[in-house]
């Protein structure tokens, strides 16, 4: 599992993190705070605090490929 932060500050990167998050087959999860929603879910990020920094856990060690795709997101 790989863990790192990101932030959101518009609704087309939330759209296309969603979309680079649904080309993998792995589990994603966010959280801010004590709330954690699946990445593939425009609908529960949009429920997350974008004006703070958003952990990312990434449920596989075979990542390296999506984390150098999010890396423009990345805090």
């Amino acid at each position: 599992m790989k863990t790192f932060n990101i932030a959101l500050k518009t609704i087309n990167d939330v759209k296309d993190f969603v979309n680079m998050v649904n080309k993998y087959d792995f589990d994603v999860d966010l959280s801010t705070g004590r709330y954690v929603v699946d990445a593939k879910s425009i609908m529960g990020i949009f429920s997350l605090d974008l004006s703070k920094s958003i952990k990312v856990e990434v449920h596989t060690d075979d990542c390296d490929k999506f984390i150098e795709e999010v890396t423009p997101f990345m805090i």
